[in-house]
């Protein structure tokens, strides 16, 4: 039966991407931040969130990663971990803290096209932004 249970449980969840050394993990997309109400509930991880925290939520990256999230209209970086589940808005690519949006110039209710770069153990935080084609920088 728990064979059953398992086999079932791989068929129905969604793909999980990870980053490699030969293939880095980049996406771009519409980047959302969470609402306030959701704070101190629990995330997929087990921890509870924390508008101030530096975390963020994306719907296949593995939990925890650590991304580093580009602002494409000003070049603004930060650092999060991944430790949920989400955006549940399909035009969405992830969900971002109160502090890390703030920290990439997104203002309350805004969303901001940004750049998803999973970090390696060999990445570094301030290694310079590399634009890979697939994005596309916006004009001020």
């Amino acid at each position: 039966m728990f064979r059953m249970l398992c086999l079932v449980a791989v068929l129905f969840a969604g793909p999980i991407y990870s980053a490699t050394k030969t293939t880095p993990f980049i996406q771009c997309g519409r980047a959302l931040w969470y609402h306030t109400k959701y704070q101190n509930h629990r995330t997929a991880s087990g921890e509870r969130y924390n508008l101030q925290g530096m975390t963020a939520a994306h719907r296949t990256l593995p939990i925890p990663s650590n991304v580093r999230v580009t602002n494409l209209r000003n070049g603004r970086v930060v650092i999060v971990k991944i430790n949920d589940r989400g955006p549940f808005h399909t035009k969405s690519i992830i969900d971002l803290s109160t502090a890390a949006a703030k920290k990439l110039g997104i203002s309350n209710r805004e969303t901001a096209y940004v750049q998803l770069e999973v970090m390696t153990s060999k990445s570094s935080p301030h290694a310079s932004i590399q634009y890979t084609g697939q994005c596309r920088r916006i004009k001020k």
